[in-house]
């Protein structure tokens, strides 16, 4: 596993999580239980902490990032999209950071609330719960309904499951050669795109 220690202080991380092989994981980061860090995510706490706290989960290529006078944290249940980059800002509990985001220096998400894909939230910028926030710069569009903030939680216990599958079955293995016979097949009924709610 790709951990680092930096000036004397070496990351911690709960054994209740999962940290894909491919992450770098540097210096001040503390990640809770039930945590999944996906591949190539880079998590440097360098220059500042990161603290990423039970149930969160940082997707495929993100980047987390320190910056000298704030902590970088992500809430219980927070759900940190593919490709997101989060720097020296706060995401609040059960929010999540859609695809591609950028969340600069000292941003806070509000509980509750969705940035959608490719966003880019300013500096400084602070947004109440509840809310849906879009674009570039970064703006509330409207207050999220009940049904989408459940919808949101679900897909956050997705990944919080996955954490279980990846502990109890991932592994690396060579290809096979061909597709064998009655391959089977993930399933996954319980899960939704948003545009279907």
């Amino acid at each position: 596993m790709p951990f680092y220690q930096i000036d004397g202080i070496t990351p911690v991380v709960s054994t209740e999580s999962f940290v894909h092989p491919t992450a770098v994981v540097i210096g001040d980061v503390i990640i809770g239980k039930n945590v999944y860090i996906g591949p190539n995510a880079s998590l440097r706490g360098d220059f500042g902490r990161l603290i990423i706290k039970d149930g969160a989960n940082i997707q495929d290529n993100c980047i987390m990032h320190g910056f000298p006078q704030y902590e970088t944290i992500v809430e219980e249940e927070g759900h940190i999209g593919h490709g997101a980059v989060l720097h020296g800002c706060h995401i609040k509990r059960n929010a999540l950071i859609g695809m591609n985001s950028v969340i600069m220096d000292g941003a806070v998400i509000g509980e509750n609330s969705i940035v959608g894909a490719c966003a880019f939230v300013k500096a400084e910028a602070i947004f109440p719960e509840n809310s849906l926030i879009v674009g570039t710069p970064a703006k509330v569009l409207r207050a999220l309904s009940d049904k989408e903030i459940a919808w949101k939680s679900s897909g956050t216990k997705d990944y919080q499951n996955l954490v279980i599958r990846c502990l109890s079955t991932f592994k690396e293995v060579a290809p096979l050669q061909k597709v064998e016979t009655n391959r089977p097949k993930l399933s996954f009924e319980n899960i939704i795109p948003k545009s279907q709610l």
